[in-house]
């Protein structure tokens, strides 16, 4: 333990949320970061979620030296060529209605610009989103976040409204053969927030995979009934996929497997594969009418051609790579042996995600499906002593959820080595419970 580090991060920084993981971490490259002792440590959180062709790739490495000494930051009023570049690849990936980028910085930014669009442009102002939500920390985004942090801040954004997350697993929405009866759950939902509006619901801002709500996958079918729920109240729909966009569900978008189009797309975290980089994307129409009506979204690092850059890079590498194609294939081999491991382990509740973006349910027994959170903590704990760092979310109600979302970059090897990890800390775990 380097004790003069943490003496100092203590000292020094302000804390921001969960503790920090227990190395102190000087490199990365690929799918493995480094500690001081030079551990390498398989990254199955491509870092925040964010870095699909792991560290360091050398494309990403190039553009970025040569966009720093060339072109990285303008006066927000002007243009260059990455940015309009970037804007024709970027819709070109998408349905023609999605012809109109915006470029950012982070994911918050994205659905803060985003909910001010689709309250400009619908003239109303309330936000309906999930109640496992996570959209962002700033003021509109963290409003229309229901799974942490309301608490001890004031007032949140009028307006905000919640629908219940389609969790299969644990959803009390049941058919009666037992199975997840989520039409009749969106139905019960959509009910409470038409019973609460004020009359004026201006959009639906949702993941297609809540990631930080715990890996909940929206059931097929879904998406579509809640366009059509959202096309019949005059809202908007928006799609947050900061986590799901690029690849990793084995799709180039997550809602392309449901053939429904958003009103309104945000990007972020994969789209700048580790740096910061966000986008929003929207209609022709929506566009123009934001604009008569004075649309202002005039921030420092608007339309930044070092942002452009990095992404442009990242859509020329996903495409030569076939990394869309990968993360497929390996989501396959990924979901089998998590089903393997649910099979074997009554500990191992629910598997559930697609690509190469899934997680892994723990509870103390399948019949009770109690929450397990001791255990998942025991257990992140033990796979970093094995040099494996994985994430858990551990929500009220809903146990210890691993997030794994590896580089789409990850070699075979390297991905079954992690999962081979997980196992063995998990029986490492249980074993010492057990005497």
């Amino acid at each position: 333990m380097d004790t003069t580090f943490w003496d100092e991060a203590d000292r020094f920084l302000i804390r921001y949320g969960a503790g920090f993981t227990p190395r102190v971490i000087e490199r990365a490259s690929g799918s493995y970061v480094f500690d001081r002792q030079g551990t390498p440590i398989l990254d199955f959180t491509s870092g925040q979620m964010s870095a699909i062709l792991g560290h360091a790739h050398p494309d990403i490495v190039a553009t970025v030296s040569s966009a720093v000494a060339s072109l990285s930051h303008l006066f927000s009023g002007m243009l260059s060529t990455p940015v309009v570049e970037l804007a024709r690849r970027l819709t070109a990936t998408l349905p023609p209605t999605l012809g109109k980028m915006l470029l950012l910085t982070t994911g918050a930014e994205a659905n803060e610009a985003a909910i001010k669009m689709a309250k400009l442009s619908t003239g109303r102002f309330e936000i309906v989103s999930f109640d496992r939500s996570w959209h962002g920390m700033t003021q509109g985004a963290a409003a229309a976040t229901f799974s942490a942090g309301r608490r001890g801040y004031g007032p949140p954004v009028p307006g905000n409204l919640a629908l219940p997350a389609p969790n299969a697993y644990r959803s009390p929405f049941r058919s009666s053969d037992g199975s997840h009866d989520w039409e009749a759950e969106l139905a019960y939902g959509f009910a409470l927030v038409d019973r609460q509006s004020a009359g004026s619901l201006a959009a639906c801002l949702v993941e297609p995979i809540l990631s930080s709500g715990g890996i909940i996958d929206l059931p097929p079918g879904y998406l579509r009934r809640l366009k059509e729920m959202c096309d019949e109240r005059g809202m908007l729909l928006i799609l947050d996929e900061a986590q799901t966009g690029l690849g990793r569900t084995g799709a180039m978008y997550a809602f392309e497997r449901d053939g429904v189009a958003p009103d309104i797309l945000t990007l972020s975290k994969t789209l700048g594969a580790g740096l910061p980089v966000a986008a929003v994307l929207t209609t022709a129409e929506i566009e123009r009418v934001c604009h008569e009506r004075g649309f202002l979204f005039y921030t420092t690092h608007v339309s930044d051609p070092l942002a452009a850059a990095v992404a442009l890079t990242v859509l020329d590498v996903i495409d030569r790579e076939n990394l869309t194609e990968r993360a497929a294939a390996l989501g396959d081999q990924l979901t089998d042996r998590l089903l393997a491991l649910r099979d074997d382990y009554e500990v191992v509740g629910d598997v559930r995600g697609r690509g190469l973006l899934q997680g892994v349910e723990l509870v103390r027994d399948k019949k009770s499906k109690v929450p397990a959170d001791a255990l998942g903590s025991a257990v992140t704990s033990a796979c970093l002593e094995r040099g494996l760092h994985m994430n858990i979310v551990q929500l009220p109600g809903m146990g210890g959820i691993f997030r794994i979302a590896p580089p789409l970059t990850i070699g075979d090897d390297e991905l079954h080595a992690g999962v081979d990890i997980v196992e063995a800390s998990l029986k490492a775990v249980l074993d010492a419970a057990a005497r």
